[in-house]
């Protein structure tokens, strides 16, 4: 992944251009989810986890607005 510098742009900002980049393409959240091998049962048990709370979430805030 590169940034190209712009005329007149300082450091700060090409970096902040840099991490920006960097965390819309998800190179760091892939990279620490396969730092270690998880067996795919574990992965479909934290998928299913996940899913739960999302939905869980989503009522709660259902039920907020229809009050």
């Amino acid at each position: 992944m590169s940034v190209d510098s712009r005329p007149g742009e300082s450091f700060e900002g090409l970096l902040k251009r840099f991490r920006k980049e960097v965390a819309k393409s998800r190179i760091l959240s892939t990279y620490r989810r396969k730092r270690w091998f998880t067996p795919p049962s574990e992965e479909r048990r934290l998928a299913k986890k996940k899913a739960e709370r999302r939905a869980r979430r989503r009522a709660l805030r259902a039920n907020r607005t229809t009050r």
